[in-house]
């Protein structure tokens, strides 16, 4: 099958015959042509070739330019009969693609190609094209890490659609797992387009946005320090700065997205392959990065999921930061369009068929009256659940399923003001949980059991947010906002080798005196091993480090008016950690009181700021306390330099009318 491009017949003059054109007619009609292997799309603006095989995107035009990686001969038309320059076996058709691509493809026993809307019926207006590949219980797709005769069992339909006077092409993939089907584990699953290498500066976030010449990724510069959040960052790609053109994906909604608001992945780098390290830009729905996500169907289950549709979005004119803010205007634009009424034959609810859920979160903190939430967050999720089928095949993804290791289900999430309104739009039929987030305030609010009825709104009214207790608030730490970003570096993480620039900062580790310290400046964004070794190289990805260090103690020294009775509770709230996990230990005026367990999610090795967030709590006797000094400390033992953790948010409470049996709690 990989070579099935280079055999196909290359009669196809429709598409060695468009013409290069300065500049496009506004409002042409869209045509589209066919061959035995290729479809093309144009509207005079965008000219999109995909293969009737695999459904890759394998020709992206803008005015008469092309976008991708896919070789150019002479005449200025793709040249599908040979290999790159310089790196031949890797050409049109091979597994590593050069050009727009799917992870999971539809080459399969059966696959069909189809025109779903033709232009000629309706005025020009759009055409959409199909290719589906039918498992018939076979194993399909070819993604990164996929075995050769394929991963997951389901029918796969890939679509391009291209509108009149479009600035670019929506694409769209569909996974169709039927009942007579196995067991199916799904592994990395995303869309990739690879660029040409005149797209020379990067465009994802605020912090990510800059020039990245091939060089950089030549000297081995590394893909994790250009992760961001998804849901905060709708629109992302590169621009061309000489040619001052710009390609994008935007997210219109994140309903087919994994993992929620906090959820962090690939949108940008350079390929690691050589020679070429062409730009890349990723829409990952499912992947293993940063705690993970999961889709798991069994035998028996009728499941299906439309990833998308989104739109490849390119355009002209102005420098990069012009390019990149008219791209973030056409995220607000393709927003109010979703759901798109164009998506037709598809498990696609159009908008008088979805609901808008609202309501009003009252936050009721007992222990502090004038509790404050801000960035709030809310969404309606599966309902949590366990998985047991085909583990541990999934790589990192824990067993039990949460909103944010969920892929397999859709996840609907909106912001709500500082007073806790809000409102959830476009939602789905079906039976949800509704979770809220708030920096400021420790935990989620949870509610269960909401039913969502096509086309009919639903107010839930006032719903009462108490965030959970252990007593009274002796001292706290950070700010809970599920990453990391308020400590020392924690605006400027994404590097290599931080462990480094802590041991320089903090020769002495930490040392937080409560009332005098400032945690912006004195407790560091993550907690690791202390490097001692004079000539440590900064760390592999992921491996834990390529120089060592010793434990790592983490002292908060406090003072209290008289000795308390009771129970004491450490609330730590965990934004991510190392590679394996791992326990921290616990010691309170020098003894024992507990571990924290640390979950294995690589935010630290992966160079990032939040991972899988989570809380522990550590209770003990209140009878370690005394009248006067205290310390309370943490310990990260020896290892690599990756191996730690990012605290969110560290809290001390007390309740003096509770008892514990024995003198030291063990983690939650």
């Amino acid at each position: 099958m990989k070579n099935y491009l280079k055999t196909a017949s290359l009669s196809f003059l429709l598409l060695v015959a468009v013409p290069a054109f300065a500049a496009a007619p506004s409002g042409a009609p869209v045509s589209m042509s066919e061959n035995s292997a290729f479809y093309l799309l144009t509207n005079g603006v965008i000219t999109a070739v995909v293969s009737k095989v695999s459904g890759d995107l394998i020709s992206l035009k803008y005015q008469g330019q092309e976008m991708l990686a896919t070789y150019v001969g002479a005449d200025g038309q793709p040249d599908f009969t040979r290999d790159p320059p310089g790196d031949p076996g890797r050409g049109f058709g091979m597994t590593d693609h050069m050009y727009g691509f799917w992870s999971h493809d539809t080459i399969a026993p059966r696959t069909v190609a189809k025109i779903t809307i033709d232009p000629k019926s309706n005025g020009g207006e759009r055409a959409e094209v199909s290719v589906k590949g039918f498992s018939d219980g076979t194993k399909l797709g070819h993604g990164p890490g996929a075995p050769a005769d394929g991963e997951f069992a389901s029918d796969i339909e890939i679509r391009y659609s291209l509108g009149r006077a479009d600035s670019g092409i929506y694409t769209y993939c569909t996974f169709d797992h039927k009942p007579e089907y196995p067991n199916a584990t799904l592994g990395e699953a995303r869309f990739c387009v690879k660029l040409n290498n005149g797209f020379d500066w990067m465009l994802a976030d605020e912090h990510h946005h800059m020039p990245y010449p091939l060089e950089m990724e030549q000297n081995g510069d590394d893909k994790y320090n250009y992760t961001t959040d998804q849901f905060e960052h709708r629109a992302f790609g590169w621009a061309n700065s000489q040619k001052k053109i710009g390609c994008f994906f935007v997210n219109p909604s994140v309903e087919y997205l994994s993992g929620g608001p906090t959820k962090v992945e690939f949108v940008t780098h350079r390929d690691t392959t050589r020679p070429d390290y062409f730009p890349c830009i990723l829409n990952y729905w499912r992947s293993s990065h940063y705690g993970g996500s999961s889709v798991d169907v069994a035998q028996g289950e009728a499941w299906t999921k439309v990833v998308g549709p989104f739109f490849i979005y390119c355009n002209s004119g102005g420098d990069p930061e012009a390019l990149w803010k008219d791209a973030l205007a056409e995220a607000d634009r393709e927003g109010a369009k979703w759901p798109y009424d164009w998506v037709n034959g598809v498990d696609y609810p159009h908008k008088a068929e979805r609901a808008t859920v609202s309501g009003q979160l009252a936050l009721t903190d007992l222990l502090m009256p004038g509790a404050k939430m801000s960035n709030v967050r809310v969404g309606l999720t599966f309902p949590d659940y366990h998985v047991t089928t085909n583990r541990p095949a999934a790589g990192n993804t824990p067993a039990d399923i949460t909103w944010m290791t969920d892929a397999k289900h859709y996840e609907f999430w909106a912001r709500g003001e500082n007073d806790g309104r809000f409102s959830i739009p476009n939602v789905r039929a079906g039976k949800y949980t509704l979770h809220a987030i708030a920096d400021g305030v420790l935990g989620e609010f949870t509610k269960t059991d909401i039913a969502i009825e096509p086309g009919k709104p639903v107010d839930l009214g006032k719903l009462t947010w108490t965030p959970v207790r252990r007593g009274k608030q002796v001292w706290d730490i950070g700010i809970p906002n599920r990453n990391g970003t308020e400590f020392a570096k924690g605006d400027n993480y994404f590097h290599d080798g931080m462990a480094l620039v802590y041991r320089d900062m903090f020769p002495s580790d930490v040392n937080y005196v409560i009332g005098k310290s400032d945690f912006h400046k004195d407790w560091y964004f993550q907690h690791v091993p202390h490097v001692e070794d004079p000539n440590a190289q900064p760390n592999s990805i992921i491996g834990g480090g390529a120089s060592g260090g010793r434990a790592n103690p983490w002292t908060i020294t406090f003072d209290l008016a008289s000795a308390p009775k009771g129970v004491a509770t450490l609330r730590v709230a965990i934004a991510g950690g190392s590679v394996t996990g791992g326990s921290i230990p616990v010691a309170v005026n020098g003894k024992d009181a507990g571990q924290v367990r640390v979950a294995g999610d690589s935010t630290v090795g992966r160079n990032g700021i939040q991972g899988l967030w989570y809380e522990r709590e550590v209770p003990f006797s209140a009878s370690m306390l005394k009248a006067g000094t205290n310390t309370l400390t943490l310990t990260v033992p020896a290892g690599g330099q990756t191996n730690g953790v990012i605290y969110d948010y560290l809290r001390l409470e007390l309740d003096e009318s509770a008892n514990l049996s024995g003198s030291a709690g063990t983690a939650q």
